[in-house]
């Protein structure tokens, strides 16, 4: 039963949804906590990037196998972009949040970033394996 692999995905998903439930005073409020973590960071926009790209880790995690091939690719940031604008949607019911086409647009890029960094790490390990077969 391979069902245990999906835990990650949904434990980043739930993370995703609490942040998101978050007003928008309260996640300024946040904000210079996380800035002596991060001093460069003036707003949790750039966060869109991390999540969905740690998202597309644990999605590709669940996927197994399959997120070392194009189709795999293609499922992980269709699922993580279909959970993004689930989100967006959802902020549309917190006070002093607000849904943004340009969120979910770093949602889709972090997701992607992860998915090919993925697809290139499977590409690169059946490579050396093919290789070691044919020299051996």
């Amino acid at each position: 039963m391979k069902n245990w692999r999906y835990i990650p995905a949904l434990i980043c998903m739930i993370a995703i949804f609490i942040s998101s439930s978050r007003s928008g005073e309260q996640l300024d409020s946040y904000l210079p906590w996380v800035q002596k973590w991060l001093p460069g960071l003036s707003d949790f926009n750039p966060m869109h990037y991390v999540a969905y790209f740690i998202l597309g880790l644990t999605v590709a995690f669940a996927l197994g196998r399959r997120a070392g091939t194009w189709l795999g690719v293609l499922l992980n940031i269709a699922f993580c972009v279909l959970y993004g604008l689930s989100d967006e949607w959802h902020q549309s019911f917190v006070p002093k949040r607000s849904p943004d086409p340009l969120d979910l647009l770093h949602d889709g890029m972090g997701a992607a970033a992860a998915s090919l960094l993925v697809f290139l790490i499977f590409s690169l390990v059946n490579r050396k394996k093919s290789k070691n077969y044919r020299e051996g």
